[in-house]
């Protein structure tokens, strides 16, 4: 069993791991939902963090703990849980990749994720509301297709010609750029449905993830938190506005 460690109500990087637990079918407990009483709770998390459960500590959540095994940041939880329900490539040169790609994407996450907090994350977004206008505008300008561009030609120059990012099947790579696509949509609709048209594979892929059994249970399940303003992808309308309208 997998104790996954996250914040309760925020939809952020948490997500990404839960994605590949329930994608891949794998028992595990979201122990910060948990109560108390069962050992849950936000102090069960604090106490890994806070170093009262020994060594090694995380730096901060998302965190899972695996037969005894700590293992921290979002990317490398997704590609240990991976490797246990086969959403990880089996050549070794393809496992070196495939977490490149989802470091890859937890820096484009983080770029999102500072178009609202462009300044400081203990700041408000109304208290840099000037400075995240700056940041968004460049964000849909450049980064969102600069990044769409890299997925598709990794594609469309996939040996494999499977329509995934490495290999020939789906990997925990691919869910996390699913899910990317996805808080993008929700923060960004204008600018994700432009550069969306140049990204047509991209958006294959994300169409074939979103039709998976196990995927639609999960997002149609209270265990998967909706987009807000409180989490890693926010919507405001005037970071995105209409073309023309900038």
């Amino acid at each position: 069993m997998i104790d996954l460690y996250y914040w309760p109500d925020i939809p952020g990087r948490g997500e990404y791991v839960r994605l590949v637990l329930e994608a891949g079918g794998l028992k595990y407990r979201d122990v910060v939902r948990l109560p108390e009483a069962e050992g849950g709770g936000m102090p069960a998390m604090v106490a890994f963090l806070e170093g009262r459960k020994g060594y090694p500590i995380p730096f901060a959540p998302p965190f899972i703990v695996d037969d005894g095994i700590l293992v921290s940041q979002t990317a490398l939880c997704c590609a240990h849980v991976a490797a246990q329900c086969g959403l990880a490539p089996e050549a070794e040169a393809d496992r070196a990749f495939a977490l490149s790609v989802a470091v890859t994407t937890a820096d484009f996450a983080a770029e999102a994720h500072d178009t609202h907090h462009p300044i400081s994350v203990s700041l408000y977004y109304e208290d840099q509301k000037p400075e995240a206008m700056r940041r968004a505008e460049d964000f849909r300008n450049n980064r969102i297709p600069k990044f769409l561009a890299w997925y598709e030609n990794l594609i469309e120059n996939n040996p494999t010609d499977s329509g995934w990012l490495v290999g020939d099947r789906m990997t925990y790579a691919d869910l996390g750029l699913f899910h990317t696509c996805r808080g993008l949509a929700y923060a960004f609709p204008n600018a994700m449905g432009e550069a969306s048209q140049a990204a047509p594979k991209v958006q294959e892929l994300c169409r074939t993830i979103a039709k998976l059994p196990k995927v639609i249970a999960y997002q149609g399940s209270d265990r998967a938190l909706r987009f807000s303003t409180d989490g890693l992808f926010r919507r405001y309308p005037e970071l995105d506005p209409a073309s023309g309208g900038q």
